[in-house]
C-alpha cells in the first residue's frame, strides 16, 4: 500500500474536485483495509462486540410494545425469513408517503404507527439494536438499492453531496474516498468509505453506531456543520453510497477502527 506524506496528501486534497464519477476499479469493503486482528474480531461472532446489539434486537423483535400491544414479530413473523434481504434494499422510497427512508427511519415509522409507541431516539440502544438485528438478517447478501422512479431525484441529490466541498477544510467525500483511497492518513489507510458494515462497532467509539453517526463524524473531522439526525441529506447520501457499493455484501455488524 503506497504511503503518502501528510503534506503531500494536503496538496492532493486541495486539487480541484470535478463533480462527476471517477469509476472505482472495484468496490472494496472497509474490511479489506483492517489489520488481521480486527478482521478476526469481525469474522468470529463470539468475538464481534456488535453481536451484543444483535442479541438485544432479537429480544426487542419479539416483545409486545405500546398501546397496540404488538411486537415486530406479530406483524412480520420470524425475522430470519421476513427480513432477509431487506437491508440490502435500503434506503428506499416509502410507497405511502413517497419519502426516501433509511432502515432506521423505517423502524421508527413502524414503532410509531404500527406499535403506537414513542419513537426511540437516534443512536439509542433500542433503535441501534433493532436496526442491527434486521440488517444482520441480510449478512452475506449483495447491496441492491433501486435508484429508479421517485428515488432518482434523491440519488442525484446524494451524488451532489458526495462531490460537494464542506467546512473549514473545504473537502468533499470524493477527495478522500474516490481520489485518495488506499493511501495512508496518519496511522491508518484511507478506505473507499463503503457503507456495508453499518450499523457497526468502531474501536474508536468503543460502541456500535449507525452510518449516520459515521457521516456526521466525517463532517466534524473536516470542521463542517453536521446535518441533524434524520435529515433528508443523510438519506440521500446513504442512497448514493449504497449505489456506489452495489455488489458488496452486507457485513452487519461490521467492526471498524
Amino acid at each position: 500500500m503506497p504511503r503518502l506524506p501528510l503534506y503531500a496528501l494536503g496538496l492532493l486534497l486541495c486539487l480541484p474536485c470535478f463533480a462527476q464519477e471517477r469509476a472505482l476499479p472495484q468496490p472494496r469493503s472497509g474490511f479489506e483495509f483492517l489489520g488481521t486482528d480486527v478482521k478476526a474480531m469481525q469474522q468470529d461472532d463470539f468475538s464481534n462486540p456488535g453481536m451484543f446489539w444483535v442479541e438485544r434486537g432479537a429480544k426487542l423483535w419479539s416483545e409486545p410494545a405500546g398501546g397496540a400491544g404488538r411486537s415486530c414479530q406479530s406483524c412480520h413473523g420470524a425475522a430470519a425469513n421476513s427480513m432477509k434481504g431487506v437491508a440490502a434494499r435500503y434506503p428506499s422510497i416509502d410507497a405511502k408517503t413517497g419519502r426516501l427512508m433509511t432502515l432506521e427511519q423505517r423502524i421508527l415509522n413502524c414503532r410509531t404507527e404500527g406499535q403506537q409507541v414513542s419513537p426511540p431516539a437516534y443512536e439509542s440502544e433500542a433503535l441501534l439494536s433493532l436496526a442491527t438485528y434486521v440488517a444482520h438478517q441480510s449478512r452475506g447478501m449483495p447491496i441492491a438499492v433501486s435508484i429508479d422512479g421517485p428515488a432518482r431525484a434523491h440519488f442525484e441529490s446524494g451524488r451532489k453531496l458526495f462531490f460537494t466541498r464542506f467546512g473549514q477544510m473545504n473537502l468533499s467525500c470524493a477527495q478522500c474516498h474516490d481520489q485518495n483511497w488506499n493511501r495512508r492518513l496518519f496511522a491508518g489507510p484511507v478506505t473507499q468509505g463503503q457503507p456495508n458494515g453499518y450499523p457497526g462497532y468502531r474501536l474508536e467509539w468503543q460502541t456500535l453506531g449507525s452510518l449516520e453517526r459515521r457521516l456526521r463524524a466525517c463532517l466534524s473531522g473536516i470542521r463542517a456543520d453536521m446535518f441533524r439526525y434524520g435529515a433528508p441529506e443523510h438519506a440521500d447520501l446513504e442512497l448514493y453510497l449504497a449505489w456506489r457499493a452495489r455488489g458488496l455484501t452486507i457485513e452487519v455488524p461490521g467492526v471498524r477502527r
